[in-house]
């Protein structure tokens, strides 16, 4: 009599080319679990409205140094009127009269370029007010993201320090304090 070939099926602990089976639960590996934790960080970030608080506070800091450009170009427009308003003058005074023509022309430049210091010095100044109010901001974003970052690590810290910490663990502390004390 034949026999039927029969297929046997064999279980193999290792995977192919020798290594062991990577470990899973319900046959979900560790990096679909990272990738899982990874989508419910996001998905906490944005249910927050996180991006959309940092995108309004960058919005507002951007308007407020937009304005502070736009004063800074309409005073330098500004200045550039009053210079052209004193080469008027200055060019209005040659055709007064031929005989004061040394005078006006002496006046006119000492006018000009008084007018070309002062309009520089007052766009400088300008300039240089608009950059520091602009570097205040930075800094003071600066300083309240850090002083927010703070509060947060004092949070996590406090909160770590709780759990950690059970009433044998305190007594030890207390005592030791105390120990420290009497000394």
């Amino acid at each position: 009599m034949d026999k039927p070939a029969e297929a046997t099926t064999v279980a193999h602990t290792e995977a192919a080319g020798g290594h062991e089976a990577e470990p899973n639960a319900f046959g979900l590996t560790p990096p679909w679990f990272i990738a899982a934790a990874m989508i419910v960080v996001i998905a906490i970030l944005v249910w927050k409205k996180v991006p959309s608080a940092i995108g309004k506070a960058l919005d507002k800091k951007i308007a407020a140094i937009r304005d502070q450009l736009d004063e800074a170009a309409a005073l330098r427009k500004e200045a550039e009127a009053l210079k052209r308003e004193y080469e008027a003058k200055a060019a209005s005074a040659d055709a007064e009269a031929a005989a004061m023509v040394e005078r006006a022309k002496s006046e006119a430049k000492a006018i000009v370029a008084k007018a070309e210091h002062d309009a520089k010095a007052l766009v400088e100044r300008r300039k240089a007010m608009a950059e520091s109010k602009i570097a205040a901001e930075e800094r003071a974003a600066i300083d309240e993201l850090r002083a927010t970052a703070a509060k947060a690590a004092t949070a996590a810290a406090a909160k770590l320090i709780a759990e950690r910490n059970d009433a044998k663990t305190d007594q030890a502390l207390v005592d030791q304090a105390i120990g420290q004390l009497t000394r």
